[in-house]
């Protein structure tokens, strides 16, 4: 298998490729491809929270009104002003901590709140987002919010660019990659090739390529062929010659796989046979 002279490393070849615009990265190291949500979608997911924290306002100043009936008109002011940080600070932060980011706007407009890194948001993420949402949303009709999230490449509005959050999309996305399977031609070799541990940064940029079936040809070839430089001298002895980047590195990325979940499964058995073997006498405890 013949590879180019250079070599660059792995992160220029993505950013060639244009396969670090808005990943996502697992917790098994898969890339996935998750895109902000739209403007439009944000706008319609906000009037929908809006007419129910609305309503849910009416419903609590309605019920105050008749258990309360006897207060003065600066007690009257404090329930009222008790109710609208309910529902415009401290019901929306609730909400979205419990459910990871959701809201019934985000429900029926199919998107979740997360953190800029993909991760899932925490209580201060969505607290500061609910402070920000008091000037931005409800004090100037979304306005503030619509034009910040129409500015910004990630639809970001304040709160989110305080709470360093941002709004994706979780139906009709990028599907999960499929699982990779060995290249028959390639089963012999791999069975013998020392192959040792990719490098985090090398493996994910490896994965990404391979399941990513929107490059151009030429760009999948080029991108192939950068990434097999960087992988063969993880392995030893390499390739058959001739063999086309794209199987090798399939080839790799399977073998470390089944390798390492080989020795998973013998992991557990040794500790299941240590287990066993302390339960045994004399150490074993008799009522």
């Amino acid at each position: 298998m013949t590879t180019p002279s250079r070599r660059p490393g792995p992160e220029a070849a993505l950013a060639r490729a244009r396969l670090q615009e808005d990943l996502i990265v697992t917790g098994e190291a898969v890339a996935l491809d998750i895109r902000p949500t739209s403007v439009g979608m944000r706008v319609l997911g906000g009037l929908v929270d809006a007419v129910a924290y609305l309503l849910g306002a009416v419903g609590l100043l309605v019920l105050a009104a008749r258990l309360l009936s006897g207060l003065n008109e600066a007690q009257l002011g404090v329930v009222q002003v008790t109710t609208f940080a309910v529902v415009m600070v401290i019901a929306p932060t609730v909400i979205e901590t419990l459910t990871r980011g959701r809201s019934l706007g985000k429900w029926a407009t199919g998107t979740r709140v997360v953190r800029d890194d993909g991760g899932p948001v925490r209580l201060r993420h969505t607290l500061v987002r609910a402070l920000a949402g008091v000037g931005e949303l409800w004090l100037t009709a979304g306005s503030v919010a619509v034009v910040a999230a129409a500015v910004n490449r990630r639809g970001k509005r304040l709160g989110d660019l305080l709470a360093g959050t941002y709004a994706v999309r979780v139906r009709g996305g990028a599907r999960p990659p499929a699982p990779l399977a060995m290249p028959p031609e390639l089963a012999a070799w791999a069975a013998g090739a020392d192959i040792r541990a990719l490098p985090d940064g090398l493996g994910l940029s490896v994965r990404t390529f391979l399941g990513r079936d929107s490059m151009t040809p030429q760009r999948r070839a080029e991108l192939g062929a950068r990434l097999a430089a960087q992988v063969e001298p993880f392995v030893a002895p390499p390739p058959p010659w001739g063999t086309p980047p794209e199987r090798f590195l399939t080839a790799v990325l399977v073998a470390r796989r089944d390798r390492e979940y080989a020795a998973g499964l013998r992991a557990q058995e040794r500790e299941r046979a240590e287990a066993a073997q302390i339960g045994r006498l004399p150490f074993e405890i008799r009522g």
